[in-house]
């Protein structure tokens, strides 16, 4: 597990400023848009995202 001094991979904080694009996009479009479609493939990748993220840091650190 990481502790207070580990230091995560770069692709890491990618992948965590995908989760965290794709929460905004998803929270954007779903408000201020009628995009149906793209709402949904927006949290789509916004979920896969994430538990990739989780798998990464359970498996790996």
């Amino acid at each position: 597990m990481a502790q207070g001094g580990d230091v995560f991979p770069p692709l890491w904080y990618g992948l965590l400023l995908l989760v965290s694009l794709f929460g905004v996009l998803t929270w954007y479009l779903r408000n201020f848009t009628q995009r149906l479609q793209l709402t949904k493939l927006s949290a789509l990748s916004g979920i896969t995202s994430m538990l990739l993220l989780v798998w990464w840091t359970f498996t790996s650190f």
